[in-house]
Formats: structure tokens, sequence, C-alpha cells
């Protein structure tokens, strides 16, 4: 697990208890490209330019500004901006409680942890565990770096999750989408098609299983990307020697050891090796190579 991004508490009523909060997201194993010059292999630089003279604006001389009308803008200072910021609490304090099932699915936006520290283990079982048996989650404000969050303070197995929420401004209204609406006889519906819909629903029940569903574009550019190291299709930039064919062999050992490391590690837990596992690891191997100064 990285570093907790903040340690604090909980505060429910009278009761407080020490945590932690970790990302829940894993985002290190996202793909990321770098813009090159195709003539070259060089990197492009994004430079700030001034719309009107074309000519590039160095960073003192930019300032923040809001367009409350077109073409007109009011500058705000960092100074101002800085008055204006919350400040950091490191508490979750808990504001309200509410049924799970009240809240639309569409305010729910990022998913933290929450992990006890040191003497909150008890107070922290007693929320999860209330939460969990009375079917509510506590609504709690919380103030991460500058912003002040609404979120939702929601048990999970063993963990409280604190779900960061969408204010309701940020979301979009759907009163002009032309909806059908829920006359359903108006719509044309016949009891046997509602019947024969629903009969399809149950058949197709069953557990939710997070590990079943890939995230099958990742893992067809990962198995490109290895290819094309296999064999030796690798562009070099400007000012730099050539990449010999020793280096290209030299990246396929990796690729090789760290394929072994996944295939023995899933045979000890008595199950066939997943491809996607060995994409994933080479990919990690070649993202390591690329960065290793040379």
């Amino acid at each position: 697990m990285p570093r907790a991004i903040w340690k604090g508490t909980i505060s429910f009523g009278l009761v407080t208890i020490p945590v932690s909060l970790y990302s829940a997201e894993n985002r290190s194993d996202n793909i990321s490209f770098n813009m090159l010059d195709r003539r070259d292999m060089s990197r492009i630089q994004q430079r700030r330019v001034n719309a009107s003279t074309g000519q590039e604006v160095p960073w003192e001389e930019i300032v923040k500004g809001y367009e409350y009308e077109p073409g007109q803008y009011v500058v705000v200072s960092e100074e101002e901006l800085g008055a204006a910021t919350v400040e950091a609490t490191q508490t979750v304090n808990i504001v309200s409680v509410v049924k799970a099932v009240e809240i639309p699915q569409m305010y729910f936006e990022t998913p933290y942890y929450l992990e006890p520290t040191k003497g909150g283990k008890k107070a922290y079982a007693l929320l999860r565990e209330t939460f969990r048996r009375t079917g509510y989650i506590g609504i709690a404000r919380v103030v991460i770096r500058t912003r002040e969050y609404v979120g939702a303070l929601i048990p999970e197995g063993n963990l409280l999750l604190l779900h960061l929420m969408r204010y309701h401004y940020e979301l979009k209204d759907p009163g002009e989408l032309d909806l059908p609406g829920e006359d359903i006889k108006a719509l044309g519906i016949q009891p046997k098609e509602l019947q024969m819909a629903e009969q399809l629903v149950k058949a197709m029940v069953g557990e939710f299983n997070p590990q079943e569903y890939e995230d099958t574009f990742r893992q067809h550019v990962l198995e490109l990307i290895e290819q094309k190291a296999r064999t030796g299709k690798i562009e070099v930039a400007p000012g730099k020697a050539e990449a010999p064919r020793a280096e290209v062999v030299d990246i396929m050992s990796l690729l090789k050891r760290s394929l072994e490391n996944v295939e023995k590690s899933t045979r000890t837990k008595g199950k066939e090796p997943a491809r996607s596992k060995g994409s994933k690891a080479t990919a990690t191997e070649i993202r390591r190579r690329e960065k290793t100064p040379a």
C-alpha cells in the first residue's frame, strides 16, 4: 500500500476514530504515451503561447482569469485564491446518516480506503458494523489538500470506504433528454414481451466477480508493445546511440523471467496462468527498463 494521503480522524458525534486515508484507485498501471515527431522521434514540447501575438509567454507573466462574459475576464490573484481556500481539518466529519439506496449512483465519484491507526480499531469496527447491520451510510465533509468534498462513509467487507461524491451542480440536468415515459402501454410494450425480458434477466443472474472483467484494450496494447520490443522494432531518439541487438535480447530475458515468476506463483496457488497476468508483468518490466537512465 502506498503512503497515506493524510492521517486524521472520523468524527461521529462525540466519537473520534484515528484513521489513515489511502487512494483506492490503482493508476500506476495506466498506459501512457509520449508525443513524438515521427521524422526523428524527438519529444514534442507544449508551449504557453499568446493567442494574439503567437509569442511564448513566461510563467511570471501568466495570471488566472475567469471569463464572466465573452472576451471579458476577472483576474484573480494567487493570494485571493489562497484566502478562499478551505482550512485543512484532517477530519472526516459525519454530518448525517441516510439509507444507501437513497443515493443515485451518478453522485459517486472517487473511492478511498480508511484504515484505523493506533487505538482506533475498536471504534472503527463498531462504526463499520453499525452501518452494515442498519443499512445506513454516513454522509461526511472532508478536506483533501485544499478542497472540501462531500463523501459517503460505506462499509465494504472489513473496511470503511470513503467514497467522494459529486456536488449537485457538477451533474448535468437530464431534463432535456428525449426519454421514454413510464407508461409502457403507451409505448406498445406487450405483457409477453415484458415477461420474456424478465425471464432473460433471471437467466443471466450470477454473483459479481470483478476479476472476470479485464481491460481488453489495455491488454492488447501491452501485447503489441511486448511484441515490438521482442522483435527489435524500437525507435531511437536523436542524440542517443542506436540500440544494439543485445539490448533487445536483454529486455527479452527480463520478460521471460517475469513470465516464469508469474507462472510459478500461479502454479503454487493451483491455478492455470492467465495470459493477461503475463502481459502485465512484461509491460511493467518494459516500463522499468525505459525509465532506467542509460
